[in-house]
């Protein structure tokens, strides 16, 4: 059974994120780079797999040569191949240019499952997994806490608002893991060296039947114009409690008055 997984490498969640000089863009400066978190929990599930029953694994990612850290981490912690699509002197490509480009370079893998996190924490824009869908015409499953085998296969655990839905899909197919899935293990010494010696393909969007300026230029569904930060968060205030009345009083006031909420 083959398995290839979706990552994308984004800037660690605790990293503080200031916009570049075109006021389109991240500085890039002092930035440290992860795989996203979710896509951790879709390698992990594709490795279980691929353990018990054989195949092999492939990651694959959109990205700049810095991402070729995330595949190399990938690769140490079980993946067999890896292969990024170049985006070296494109630029910011949306959601539909990224998973055009990702599925360009699926189609010529041997796909049973497809797997990615739910989410890449990057943008949080949550589209990928049923774009990817559409694109290759397969049945998916987003937010997935549990997965069993079935011949020809899977049933997958949804967690929904209030409640648990349990999907079934013949194989291929795209799953979206979400946290609980598993547990992603950590890279051993072993897996580190081995990964040194591996090769990445690396392939231009061209490559996989992707016109790059349909991704990023004038033809892009989705232009960049302007990032912005959010409004510095305001002071805390304090309200004493010695006197519940008053201090309710008080925090109406705020509300109304201040917060304007009221």
């Amino acid at each position: 059974m083959n398995h290839v997984v979706c990552i994308a490498h984004v800037p660690d969640t605790e990293t503080k994120i200031k916009i570049g000089a075109d006021g389109k863009s991240i500085d890039e400066a002092d930035v440290k780079w992860i795989v996203s978190p979710y896509d951790e929990y879709a390698l992990e599930e594709a490795i279980k797999a691929r353990e018990a029953k054989g195949g092999t694994v492939t990651v694959v990612t959109y990205g700049p040569a810095r991402a070729d850290v995330g595949l190399r981490e990938c690769l140490a912690r079980g993946a067999d191949e890896a292969v990024r699509i170049a985006s070296d002197g494109l630029g910011e490509a949306d959601s539909l240019g990224v998973a055009q480009a990702l599925a360009g370079a699926i189609r010529a893998l041997p796909c049973d499952v497809l797997w990615l996190g739910n989410k890449g924490v990057g943008t949080d824009a949550q589209t990928m997994v049923p774009m990817l869908a559409e694109l290759l015409d397969l049945p998916h499953a987003n937010l997935v806490t549990k997965l069993e085998w079935k011949d020809g296969g899977v049933v997958a655990y949804r967690e929904i608002e209030g409640a648990r839905e349990v999907v079934e899909m013949p194989l291929p197919c795209v799953v979206g893991a979400q946290k609980g899935l598993n547990e992603p293990r950590y890279s051993s010494l072993k897996g580190i060296m081995a990964a040194k010696k591996k090769t990445i393909a690396v392939k231009k969007p061209a490559d996989v039947g992707v016109d790059p300026d349909a991704m990023t230029g004038e033809k892009a569904a989705v232009r960049w114009m302007k990032l912005e930060l959010p409004p510095a968060r305001q002071a805390v205030k304090l309200i004493p409690a010695d006197d519940p009345g008053k201090a309710a009083d008080e925090l109406v006031r705020l509300l109304r008055d201040e917060a304007k909420v009221l």
